[in-house]
């Protein structure tokens, strides 16, 4: 399919029309003063996915591995500051 070339002004009356032809699979390239600004494109099938199933995939392709549910670690409880020592360790390292 040939991509759809149109200006922001016409882009921006006719977006319903334009949204209906991308669900179609086209593509559409907005211009301003016939220069290419932006592209509105499809949705990958990939992206539509949930996020349970992006993990599941990773996973699959052995780019992650799933966390093991016996190794989590207890924290220790944190140190206790006096007075309002923590508040301004804090704010000095938000600068």
């Amino acid at each position: 399919m040939r991509p759809i070339s149109i200006g922001i002004r016409d882009a921006k009356i006719n977006l319903s029309k334009l949204l209906k032809e991308v669900q179609k699979g086209a593509e559409v390239i907005i211009t301003d003063r016939d220069k290419p600004v932006g592209r509105i494109v499809p949705v990958s099938a990939e992206e539509n996915l949930s996020l349970a199933e992006r993990i599941a995939s990773l996973e699959r392709e052995c780019l992650i591995q799933p966390a093991k549910k016996n190794k989590v670690k207890n924290l220790p409880p944190p140190l206790p500051l006096p007075g309002e020592l923590a508040r301004k360790l804090l704010e000095e390292e938000r600068g």
